[in-house]
């Protein structure tokens, strides 16, 4: 079921599922096997939809899709959203009215609370679903780092610095939330903290990684040293991640 509704409708050949369903494995007669699976989920959906005409499974000659509108999936409904707020502040311009920013925000953390738990509830799945996961994964983080921009847009850096704190501790290794964080820091007036965000940052990335913290991170710890007048400015590093255009519509 997670296979074909990541899909987003296409179709799912015959040798793709039985490759999500039982990897290299599969059962004895497996064509059997998955036309069993695939009439236990067309069954399951009709007493679920009993006023629905024809099945949200479609058969063809070699696999299967599923029917539905990206209204109807969570995930889409959050894709969606966050690639049109990402449009008017990545791509299109920048809005200057308050009020405005003060909306996406309020737009993002709605898409955001759309999660409930892990992806497919913890399923891990086939390639397709693992694939799935990961892009899900990383248009959250966008998400969450756009948000916060906005936020300090706004003035909001002591209100978010619980949850850019928190954030940052599940995600130690990410970049993005380690900036937010020190600018929050910076602008609430706690300059110790913020340099103390950054080198726990790097000690994690050599310790885990091998590497150095970025260009721009380390940019970012000197203009904390010398109190550089950027850290106060509505210019910072945007989010890198993929145009969530393409998480969309390749899911």
């Amino acid at each position: 079921m997670a296979t074909l509704l990541v899909t987003g409708g296409s179709l799912v050949t015959v040798d793709s599922l039985i490759v999500e369903l039982w990897g290299t494995t599969p059962p004895a007669k497996v064509d059997n096997a998955l036309q069993a699976q695939i009439s236990r989920i067309r069954r399951t959906l009709a007493a679920l939809e009993p006023e629905r005409e024809t099945s949200r499974v479609v058969t063809s000659m070699s696999g299967y899709g599923f029917t539905l509108e990206r209204s109807e999936l969570d995930s889409y409904v959050f894709l969606d959203a966050v690639e049109a707020i990402h449009a008017r502040h990545g791509r299109a311009g920048r809005p200057d009215v308050t009020q405005d920013i003060t909306h996406d925000i309020a737009n993002l953390r709605a898409a955001l609370s759309l999660w409930q738990g892990p992806v497919f509830g913890g399923l891990t799945g086939g390639p397709l679903c693992q694939a799935a996961s990961a892009r899900y994964l990383e248009a959250r983080n966008f998400a969450q780092a756009l948000l916060y921009e906005l936020e300090l847009r706004v003035g909001g850096h002591e209100r978010i610095l619980p949850e850019l704190m928190e954030l940052h501790a599940r995600n130690p290794l990410q970049e993005q939330f380690c900036l937010l964080l020190m600018r929050a820091l910076y602008r609430s007036g706690r300059q110790l903290d913020a340099l103390n965000v950054y080198r726990q940052c790097r000690h994690d990335l050599v310790e885990s990684l091998g590497i150095e913290p970025s260009p721009v991170l380390r940019q970012y710890e000197q203009a904390i040293l010398t109190h550089d007048p950027m850290l106060l400015s509505d210019e910072p590093a945007r989010p890198t991640a993929p145009p969530v255009a393409t998480m969309a519509s390749a899911p």
